[in-house]
């Protein structure tokens, strides 16, 4: 199914860190020809083009000298501090040089950034501004250097598609060193055949993803499964594509590019839905039987604490947690009614026995189905 590139204005580009590194370090070849054509995307088609970034940690790395990915938080934040300021400067240099008065805006964001709603549509109206001013292409990366372990996206992958869901975004293209996914390893299996296409992100379709053994990367195919999963709750279409590929984003904007296209959901999220999935660290993980899996997805239910079978984290009433079935998937993203220590004390209960166990019952349900979003 083709791309209408009549209805695509505004576009997210991820470029993975495979794409900036070699086997010495930073390489900044791939980025070269990508930049080159994001101008002529910009020329061409006026497209509102934003760029989320991985490469500060390895730019970081390159330049201290490091031959492995920092384990510890200050070393990894000092790196990244340091290698943020090289890759600015070499976006902002490409753009001078190939984009015929074309400019780079730096947008650093952590996850804690999103938490308040009032931040979070400010992020939104600066990015729009900048979009307005038509001769500006925004490079965001998580602020590394501040953020805290626990308040992380994790990696570009999620920032990427959180990114995208928050401004409305029509198009997500993940970039690699890969076509997209495949029903096998093609490291391992010559006879791998791409999934150019998918309706829906199943069980086993998680089960084909592996994860990366790169040195200077985060994600694998398996965040980006999960960004798709993300994207496609907020409508936006994604495509995992392999960057090396010579005008891999013009084909893509055609129909014609070799990737895997994960097509959004039929389901429009209002603005408040998109900041409760997608605006907001969740704090806490919860874990659900089967039985309430089904209640959330397939019926549409509130969260109530007989299906509930463990709880991660601490976190408050109002925080935003992860909703996740058996086998650790995530199935939901909510605002908590009660805080982890009472919802630990009354998980597996039915909702007439939450008054006896907490000595009061604010609400029936653990998480009200106005305050979810199911992914």
């Amino acid at each position: 199914m083709n791309i209408d590139l009549n209805r695509v204005k505004t576009v997210v580009v991820k470029i993975g860190t495979s794409l900036l590194t070699g086997p010495t370090g930073f390489d900044g070849r791939v980025l070269e020809e990508i930049v080159k054509e994001l101008c002529r995307l910009k020329r061409e088609r006026n497209l509102n083009l934003l760029v989320v970034s991985s490469g500060a940690i390895g730019c970081g790395m390159t330049a201290l000298g490091l031959t492995e990915r920092p384990k510890r938080l200050p070393l990894k934040q000092a790196t990244a501090a340091v290698g943020q300021a090289n890759l600015m400067h070499y976006y902002e240099t490409l753009f001078r040089t190939y984009g015929e008065g074309l400019r780079s805006a730096q947008v650093l964001l952590s996850a804690s950034d999103l938490d308040n709603r009032d931040t979070y549509l400010n992020i939104r109206n600066t990015l729009h501004t900048l979009f307005a001013l038509s001769s500006v292409i925004p490079i965001v990366n998580e602020n590394d250097s501040v953020a805290i372990e626990e308040l992380k996206f994790g990696d570009n992958d999620t920032l990427a598609a959180r990114v995208a869901a928050k401004i409305g975004a029509d198009l997500l293209i993940i970039l690699s060193n890969v076509d997209g996914l495949y029903d096998c390893d093609p490291r391992r299996n010559s006879k791998a055949r791409l999934i150019t296409e998918v309706d829906a992100i199943t069980p086993e379709l998680e089960a084909l993803a592996g994860d990366t053994a790169e040195q200077t990367s985060v994600g694998g195919m398996v965040t980006k499964l999960v960004a798709a999963r993300i994207a496609s709750a907020a409508q936006v279409r994604t495509v995992i594509a392999n960057g090396r590929r010579p005008n891999i984003l013009h084909d893509t904007l055609a129909g014609q590019g070799v990737g895997t296209t994960f097509y959004s959901s039929r389901e429009s999220l209002s603005q408040r839905k998109r900041w409760i999935a997608f605006g907001r660290a969740a704090r806490g993980v919860i874990s659900v039987d089967d039985g309430a899996r089904n209640a959330l997805i397939k019926q549409g239910k509130s969260l109530l604490a007989a299906g509930i079978t463990g709880v991660e984290g601490r976190f408050r009433m109002g925080d935003a947690v992860r909703v996740a079935d058996a086998r650790n998937r995530d199935i939901a993203r909510g605002l908590v009614n009660y805080s982890s220590e009472e919802i630990e004390r009354i998980k597996g209960c039915k909702s007439a026995q939450i008054a006896a166990l907490l000595g009061r019952k604010d609400f029936d349900e653990v998480i009200h189905r106005n305050n979810m979003v199911v992914l």
